[in-house]
């Protein structure tokens, strides 16, 4: 019985130190666990959804926990172009003051009670939606200060 004990431990550890050494401590993540950018849609559909029904929440993305929610929001008449994301809060609070939409516009109700427009919202470092081919919209998740939002 103690021996096999012995034999359950020794697996164990080995396979921790295998673990602990693929890892080499580091932390982090690589696009098949997190995807950098997230497919939306075709541009002409979703800008179509936007006017017609207000900003689009996207729960839980960037984060591995889904603490943050993403709301995409589309302005004027040409559907490449004017995109914008924000953060799921009010930009003069943190995140922990998440709001809810106003049904069927670009209005939010924050955790104060307060009625505010989406420009409101906390502007995202660090996250950008891109329009493909002038069809098809993503919401890039890590892009960099060279990006330049559509």
């Amino acid at each position: 019985m103690l021996g096999g004990f012995g034999v359950i431990l020794l697996i164990f550890a080995a396979t921790w130190g295998m673990a602990a050494w693929i890892s080499r401590g580091g932390a982090e993540s690589t696009t098949r666990l997190a995807p950098t950018t997230f497919p939306v849609g075709d541009v002409s559909r979703v800008a179509e959804t936007i006017e017609e029904s207000g900003p689009v929440l996207y729960p839980g993305l960037n984060t591995t926990t889904g603490e943050r929610t993403l709301v995409l929001h589309h302005t004027g008449d040409d559907p490449t172009r004017e995109w914008r994301v924000y953060w799921a809060y009010p930009a003069d609070r943190d995140p922990s003051c998440a709001v809810v939409q106003v049904r069927q516009s670009d209005r939010f109700t924050d955790c104060d009670g307060r009625e505010i427009d989406v420009i409101d919202l906390a502007p995202p470092v660090g996250v950008c939606p891109i329009v493909e081919n002038r069809e098809r919209l993503s919401i890039n998740l890590r892009c960099n200060d060279l990006t330049t939002p559509t």
